[in-house]
């Protein structure tokens, strides 16, 4: 009797030992799968930063009723597809903006992000626009939106024109950059042409 009282006492340790070893294994698949699906969904979300497309030496052509509005060439472009469609331009672009089917001014820069529903792009970074008198505006943040056909920035700039150089913070402008407006001006510096020459 004894010995059946032995086995039993052995038996039911090993029961609930082995219950216990099975909460356990339970609570660490719980676990382990909670990890797992963090792991999925932060995967989930870096995978939307990754380009669709790629194209390296890339040239666009911006057109409206088949009349010519720009074009951008850029060494590489990321093209994002998702609800709100944008084109990246993380090595630098260069745009020519046409009126008339003649270039009436350009824009460089070495960042710029195009977001092609708002018809809009933002550029950073030694922005600068020359327009066809030869005027230079130098910044570091631009937006250029399509749809009113403006260009304008929040921050400083700098005109260069034939005779002076203009210093102000913040910008308005037609896209040709002829009719443009300093916002808040801090200062000016004419030039002298026989003494650049």
């Amino acid at each position: 009797m004894d010995m059946f009282n032995h086995l039993y006492c052995l038996v039911a340790r090993t029961k609930t030992k082995v219950f216990f070893l099975s909460i356990l294994l339970s609570i660490l698949t719980f676990i382990s799968c909670e990890n797992d699906i963090k792991q999925v969904k932060k995967f989930d979300k870096d995978e939307k930063k990754f380009p669709n497309q790629v194209l390296i030496d890339a040239e666009m052509i911006i057109s409206d009723s088949a009349e010519l509005i720009a074009i951008i060439k850029t060494p590489k472009l990321d093209n994002y597809s998702n609800e709100k469609p944008y084109q990246e331009f993380p090595k630098g672009v260069h745009v020519d903006i046409y009126e008339d089917k003649m270039v009436s001014s350009n824009l460089k820069a070495n960042y710029a992000i195009n977001y092609e529903k708002e018809k809009k792009m933002e550029a950073k970074n030694n922005v600068i626009v020359t327009n066809a008198k030869g005027e230079i505006l130098n910044t570091e943040h631009l937006i250029w939106d399509q749809n009113t056909h403006k260009i304008y920035s929040d921050v400083f700039v700098k005109i260069t024109t034939a005779t002076q150089i203009l210093f102000g913070k913040g910008l308005e402008s037609d896209e040709r950059f002829e009719k443009y407006r300093i916002k808040n001006p801090t200062g000016f510096i004419y030039i002298d042409k026989e003494e650049l020459e």
